[in-house]
């Protein structure tokens, strides 16, 4: 059984009041992943990063209706997540979803929705994925590691720098959780990708206010669902855990604190809980 945890993001550039289907970054498609059509796939986390109030809309004739399906309004300049805590959308393998954005009217502005999907039985990925509940077993110690990203302005991902390269302190050969990260500039998406997550991209909202979200993302997302969405990686593999955001037309900097659990051995003392 291959468990996958994948962010996709797309965009449209000064769509105005017309509800405008997305252009997707790349490597990432609005056509779920080819999983066995028994298995659990679930859409558990939207939100999006508008320069003005909008709507955002993904439908599709396999969710509730192909009309309107979920549908939501988005506050300017607030990726806050849309999905409330411990819900979840189910979605069938190998179904395209429909993903539409309004927003701006201004030439060159771009707006931008991202979702969270989660794979049980995902072949061919084999992602690291824990529950809270089992890192902490083995949880040692707290680390933070500051990568400076420095994006372009044409939307999707970018800015792409390896976790180690500004601070490279992990210790050797050991094993890592990713249980949140903080951001010091909002921007749409946070990315981290590489070999222990099966290659897809794991991340979550750049809100820059909201810390309390960000900080403790995958570990809510973990337990609110009761599912293994914990990304763990191994220090050997540091230089090949990618980072980098999801920013807009105004390409602002963003300094990423990535918060991480060093794991010991089954034997390890847990952080008091």
């Amino acid at each position: 059984m291959g468990r996958g945890l994948e962010i996709l993001s797309g965009r449209v550039t000064a769509p105005g009041a017309t509800l405008t289907a997305l252009t997707m970054a790349a490597g990432n498609s609005l056509t779920i992943r080819n999983a066995p059509l028994d298995s659990d796939v679930r859409l558990i986390e939207i939100w999006a990063l508008n320069n003005v109030a909008g709507i955002g809309r993904i439908r599709s004739p396999r969710l509730h209706d192909n009309v309107q399906g979920i549908r939501f309004r988005i506050t300017a300049t607030d990726p806050i997540p849309l999905v409330p805590p411990g819900t979840f959308q189910k979605l069938i393998p190998q179904d395209t979803l429909v993903a539409e954005l309004s927003g701006s009217a201004v030439g060159g502005q771009i707006e931008q929705l991202q979702m969270l999907i989660y794979y049980a039985n995902l072949p061919g990925i084999e992602a690291r994925l824990a529950t809270f509940d089992e890192v902490l077993r083995r949880a040692v110690s707290q680390v933070t590691v500051e990568n400076a990203i420095t994006p372009g302005a044409a939307g999707g991902y970018s800015g792409e720098v390896a976790l180690n390269a500004t601070f490279d302190l992990l210790k050797a050969n050991t094993d890592y959780a990713l249980i949140g990260y903080t951001v010091d500039a909002r921007c749409a998406a946070v990315r981290w990708r590489g070999a222990d997550f099966g290659n897809l991209g794991v991340g979550g909202p750049g809100h820059n206010t909201q810390r309390d979200v960000t900080a403790r993302w995958f570990i809510v997302l973990s337990q609110e669902l009761g599912l293994p969405l914990v990304p763990i990686f191994n220090s050997a593999n540091k230089a090949g855990v990618l980072v980098d955001v999801v920013q807009d037309q105004g390409a602002a900097a963003v300094n990423i604190n990535s918060i991480l659990l060093e794991l010991g051995g089954a034997a390890a003392v847990a952080v008091p809980r």
